[in-house]
């Protein structure tokens, strides 16, 4: 375990409603198509240690299933977990998905051109946070170089050929293997759920689900998303456990490439069957409104920016 994660056992109770704000944000974040929860939660400190919880929480129920002295291996992990992060940030996601969901989607749609300008500054000045975090290289740099320009081409591409349409009655099965899909993305920054969930034309039709609680929808989605995440994050672990440079690079690549779908000044995309404007469309050059998304990505860069340093000094003041 790294010395960050290490730290996270020392976390004070007081930081209780800090980490409900926290996990609004995130729950926020993951309602947004091109914006990743992950990038959030890097942003505001708990990356590391949600990552490492969910870890434990994982390792608890499959020790529970599998293996020798079942119940005392399965209550040893959970003891490793911590719940003073985890169920405050949980509760403010789900508070933020409750409430928000349908003015989130009203924001975007109807107003894609400011929407995406506030974001694209909080994602471009977010890409600071895992660059801060990575360790000392023993490879020459042009190898970090090329790694993160393929990572971020290979995005770029990718978010390109998202499409804006909706599935108005998707079949079940396939909500619950997208849900599985998108949830890894709520653990990887620069890689947006809604987005993939906006790929697969089940981006307005699972906000609609939240904001009217069509119970059936949801159960099948929850389903599939703790499915795929209990499969994901034991690898994500590894890999920053053991390959932490190379995967805090991948993320970096992912989170540039990604700016691609927040680029304000878009044309609606031609697969849109709905008319709404919350999908990637052509690149294009600045057209009116101009000044709304050039301040707001400007105050979405200044607020990330004082989170970024406000985190910094909670960390360098915090006790070894």
């Amino acid at each position: 375990m790294t010395e960050a994660r290490a730290l996270a056992t020392n976390r004070p109770r007081h930081a209780l409603p800090l980490d409900l704000v926290r996990g609004f944000l995130i729950g926020s974040a993951e309602l947004v198509p091109g914006v990743s929860g992950g990038t959030v939660a890097l942003v505001t400190g708990v990356y590391e240690q949600l990552i490492d919880s969910a870890h434990h929480v994982v390792s608890a129920v499959r020790r529970l299933v599998t293996g020798p002295d079942r119940l005392a291996s399965a209550r040893a992990e959970l003891k490793r977990t911590d719940w003073f992060l985890i169920l405050p940030v949980l509760a403010g996601m789900a508070t933020a998905l409750v409430t928000i969901a349908g003015l989130m989607g009203s924001f975007v749609t109807d107003h894609p051109e400011l929407s995406r300008g506030l974001f694209l500054g909080m994602v471009a000045v977010s890409i600071l946070v895992p660059l801060r975090m990575m360790p000392a290289g023993r490879r020459p740099a042009w190898v970090d170089v090329v790694l993160v320009a393929l990572v971020a081409v290979a995005t770029f591409w990718t978010v390109g050929l998202a499409g804006g349409g909706a599935e108005a009655d998707p079949s079940l099965v396939v909500v619950f293997g997208a849900a599985a899909i998108a949830i890894c993305a709520l653990v990887v920054p620069g890689v947006s759920g809604s987005f993939f969930l906006l790929t697969v034309g089940l981006y307005t039709t699972t906000l609609e689900a939240i904001d009217g609680r069509d119970l059936v929808y949801l159960a099948v989605f929850a389903a599939g998303a703790t499915l795929g995440l209990a499969s994901f994050v034991q690898l994500l672990n590894h890999l920053l456990d053991h390959r932490r440079r190379t995967t805090l690079l991948v993320m970096v690549g992912l989170m540039l490439g990604s700016l691609r779908a927040l680029w304000p000044w878009q044309s609606v995309p031609e697969t849109s069957a709905d008319g709404e404007a919350h999908g990637p469309g052509a690149l294009l050059a600045p057209y009116a409104p101009v000044a709304g998304p050039v301040l707001l990505a400007l105050l979405g860069a200044a607020v990330v920016l004082v989170l970024v340093v406000v985190e910094s000094r909670a960390n360098r003041d915090a006790p070894a």
